[in-house]
């Protein structure tokens, strides 16, 4: 029974693991990237559960003229701001806000972007001409001010940030899956795919795809917490998540007519943000390493 039970552990160690989980296995030594996936779930947790904890009417957005301007205490852990709103209730409330229009845009960014940079890099010629000189236009204009024009336009809303966040991270995706294409469209099975007859797009979507995604992961990682940043700056300016909903943007520019003599209400929004975009680099950085074959430990 040793003799088997030692035989066994030998062959589990030894055992070829799977492309995913070779990833987790690298993953999970960089300490940075485990710490970053665990707030990245502990913020996602929240904001599914916060309609459990709190009510949105009376202790979100419910005014309390009475209890306005108090400082951090045991009844209020991060203080009320100018409204005597909880800002600690507002807080996780806002990763809702924060999380989905993050995600939501760089999703919009993801489907077009992939797919123009797909055709870009397969059939290549008057195509890929075509497609990466409009990338180029749309990537000369600051993202900043390309997604104030769009929100100006469209008007302030919750999914109108997120289009208008969304558009602008278009050209990074287009240019690294063109990228990712280019490296494997004249590898041997996809030559095979095109001797059988299958279709084109078929071939792109099922063959070449699947295997440029590690870099269009690391990507769509990173850009959830640009994305995360650029709604927050427009929130701040007033072209975002209209109040008196949460954003924590917003939130960051109620306290600054009070960052003097009440600089709680600034910090913990701005901690809020910084701690959520620290969070998806560390395991988009994490994520670049364990993807890389030439960092094999």
């Amino acid at each position: 029974m040793a003799k088997e039970r030692k035989a066994d552990m030998i062959s589990k160690k030894y055992r070829k693991r799977s492309r995913a989980g070779e990833i987790w296995h690298r993953l999970k030594k960089n300490k940075g990237a485990m710490a970053g996936l665990l707030i990245i779930c502990l913020l996602a947790l929240t904001a599914l559960s916060v309609d459990m904890i709190f009510d949105y009417d009376t202790q979100v957005i419910g005014q309390n003229i009475t209890e306005r301007l108090q400082a951090p205490s045991k009844a209020h852990w991060m203080g009320t701001d100018e409204l005597g709103r909880d800002i600690f209730c507002r807080l996780l409330y806002g990763s809702r806000f924060s999380l989905s229009v993050g995600i939501v845009a760089v999703a919009i960014a993801l489907a077009v972007g992939v797919m123009l940079g797909a055709f870009a890099g397969y059939y290549g010629g008057g195509i890929e001409d075509l497609i990466m000189r409009a990338t180029d236009i749309f990537a000369s204009v600051p993202n900043m001010l390309m997604a104030i024009v769009i929100v100006s336009a469209l008007g302030a809303n919750t999914l109108n940030l997120m289009i208008a966040v969304g558009v602008t991270s278009i050209p990074q995706f287009v240019r690294i899956t063109r990228a990712a294409v280019l490296t494997v469209r004249s590898q041997e099975y996809v030559e095979a795919s095109r001797a059988i007859g299958l279709l084109e797009p078929f071939i792109i979507f099922y063959h070449i795809l699947p295997n440029c995604l590690s870099p269009i992961i690391v990507q769509t990682t990173l850009r959830i917490a640009s994305a995360i940043i650029s709604a927050s700056s427009l929130s701040f300016l007033g072209l975002g998540v209209p109040a008196p909903a949460p954003e924590w943007g917003s939130m960051l520019s109620g306290g600054r007519n009070y960052i003097r003599g009440y600089g709680y209400m600034t910090i913990f929004p701005g901690l809020a943000i910084m701690i959520t975009v620290l969070a998806f680099n560390m395991v988009g950085d994490g994520l670049r390493d364990a993807m890389d074959p030439k960092l094999k430990k």
